[in-house]
Protein backbone atom coordinates (compact mmCIF):
# COMPACT_ATOMS: atom_id res chain seq x y z
CA UNK A 1 0.00 0.00 0.00
CA UNK A 2 1.16 3.54 -1.21
CA UNK A 3 2.19 5.43 2.09
CA UNK A 4 1.21 9.08 0.64
CA UNK A 5 3.74 11.04 2.25
CA UNK A 6 3.09 14.18 3.04
CA UNK A 7 5.34 16.63 1.11
CA UNK A 8 7.86 17.57 -2.06
CA UNK A 9 11.19 16.17 -0.94
CA UNK A 10 12.03 19.14 -3.04
CA UNK A 11 10.33 22.18 -1.92
CA UNK A 12 8.63 20.46 0.91
CA UNK A 13 5.97 22.05 -0.07
CA UNK A 14 2.16 20.40 1.49
CA UNK A 15 1.30 17.41 -0.82
CA UNK A 16 -2.06 16.28 1.19
CA UNK A 17 -3.68 12.75 0.32
CA UNK A 18 -6.35 14.11 -1.81
CA UNK A 19 -4.07 16.36 -3.77
CA UNK A 20 -4.14 15.83 -7.47
CA UNK A 21 -0.31 17.41 -7.05
CA UNK A 22 2.00 14.75 -5.80
CA UNK A 23 4.05 12.76 -8.10
CA UNK A 24 5.63 9.71 -7.58
CA UNK A 25 8.18 7.02 -8.90
CA UNK A 26 8.57 3.18 -8.17
CA UNK A 27 9.78 3.57 -4.91
CA UNK A 28 6.91 6.12 -3.70
CA UNK A 29 9.68 9.26 -3.43
CA UNK A 30 7.35 12.32 -3.45
CA UNK A 31 7.52 15.64 -5.09
CA UNK A 32 5.09 17.93 -6.23
CA UNK A 33 4.38 18.36 -10.22
CA UNK A 34 6.03 21.31 -10.44
CA UNK A 35 8.91 20.56 -9.19
CA UNK A 36 9.12 17.10 -10.74
CA UNK A 37 8.52 18.90 -13.81
CA UNK A 38 10.06 22.08 -13.89
CA UNK A 39 13.24 21.17 -11.60
CA UNK A 40 13.64 17.55 -12.22
CA UNK A 41 13.07 17.14 -15.74
CA UNK A 42 10.62 14.17 -15.41
CA UNK A 43 13.56 12.24 -13.70
CA UNK A 44 13.70 10.72 -9.99
CA UNK A 45 16.84 11.88 -8.56
CA UNK A 46 16.91 9.29 -6.00
CA UNK A 47 16.54 6.50 -8.53
CA UNK A 48 16.21 7.76 -12.01
CA UNK A 49 13.41 6.37 -12.94
CA UNK A 50 9.84 8.10 -14.16
CA UNK A 51 6.96 9.87 -12.45
CA UNK A 52 3.53 9.42 -12.35
CA UNK A 53 0.56 11.02 -10.62
CA UNK A 54 0.04 9.66 -6.86
CA UNK A 55 -3.38 7.68 -6.93
CA UNK A 56 -6.06 9.56 -4.57
CA UNK A 57 -6.68 7.42 -1.79
CA UNK A 58 -10.33 7.48 -1.47
CA UNK A 59 -11.81 9.26 2.29
CA UNK A 60 -13.84 6.39 3.52
CA UNK A 61 -10.53 4.50 3.69
CA UNK A 62 -8.30 7.29 5.18
CA UNK A 63 -9.16 6.48 8.29
CA UNK A 64 -8.27 2.97 8.12
CA UNK A 65 -5.60 3.03 5.80
CA UNK A 66 -4.00 6.73 7.07
CA UNK A 67 -1.17 8.36 4.91
CA UNK A 68 2.09 9.00 6.56
CA UNK A 69 2.59 11.96 8.65
CA UNK A 70 6.65 11.75 8.33
CA UNK A 71 8.12 14.17 5.88
CA UNK A 72 11.30 13.36 3.56
CA UNK A 73 13.49 16.04 2.50
CA UNK A 74 16.50 16.09 0.47
CA UNK A 75 19.26 17.48 2.71
CA UNK A 76 21.80 18.04 -0.32
CA UNK A 77 18.78 20.11 -2.01
CA UNK A 78 16.84 18.97 -5.37
CA UNK A 79 18.90 18.29 -8.35
CA UNK A 80 18.23 16.05 -11.27
CA UNK A 81 19.71 12.70 -11.36
CA UNK A 82 23.00 12.26 -12.52
CA UNK A 83 23.80 16.19 -11.79
CA UNK A 84 25.62 17.15 -8.72
CA UNK A 85 24.46 19.68 -6.79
Amino acid sequence: MLELRPNCECCDKDLPPATPDAMICTFECTFCSDCAENVLGGTCPNCGGDFTRRPIRPARLLAKYPASTKRVLKAEGCTPAGKAA
